[in-house]
């Protein structure tokens, strides 16, 4: 009977230890994941402030990934439009973007350019994103153009 307690007591710590384990491996491994397990690499999230710094220089390429219809209603100066939405969208921005330049990208509120964001630096490129997206920059008091 004290044998069948050990190995029952032996048992249920090394479960947990099997439990806490895998919760560790788990963790590690999805490091720089989102909770729908897309990968995420490496781009920079900021504020209005400071995304409205970096689009001042001439050398980074603005990028807004919202629809067609969203750009028409208002976008920011400079902006070029590649929809996040539609299934070329790796492919358009491949083509009209120069990967030795930085990218700034932007949505209505940060999450779709979040995406964009992952699937360029994926690609390479180097990714800031504006966070909070063109909401943000509308409750900052920044214009948008038609």
């Amino acid at each position: 009977m004290i044998i069948l307690m050990i190995n029952v007591k032996t048992l249920f710590i090394l479960a947990i230890v099997c439990i806490i384990a895998v919760s560790c491996a788990r963790m590690f491994s999805n490091r720089g994941t989102t909770g729908d397990n897309r990968m995420l690499t490496s781009y920079s999230n900021v504020n209005v402030e400071e995304f409205q710094t970096m689009i001042a220089d001439p050398n980074v390429q603005l990028l807004d990934v919202r629809t067609p219809e969203e750009y028409d209603e208002g976008h920011i100066a400079g902006a070029t439009l590649i929809d996040v939405n539609d299934s070329t969208f790796v492919e358009r921005a491949v083509a009209a973007l120069d990967k030795q330049r930085p990218v700034a990208v932007y949505c209505r509120s940060g999450r779709r350019s979040g995406r964009a964001a992952n699937l360029l630096s994926a690609q390479g490129y180097t990714v800031t994103n504006l966070n909070g997206g063109v909401m943000a920059w509308q409750d900052a008091g920044k214009t948008l153009i038609k």
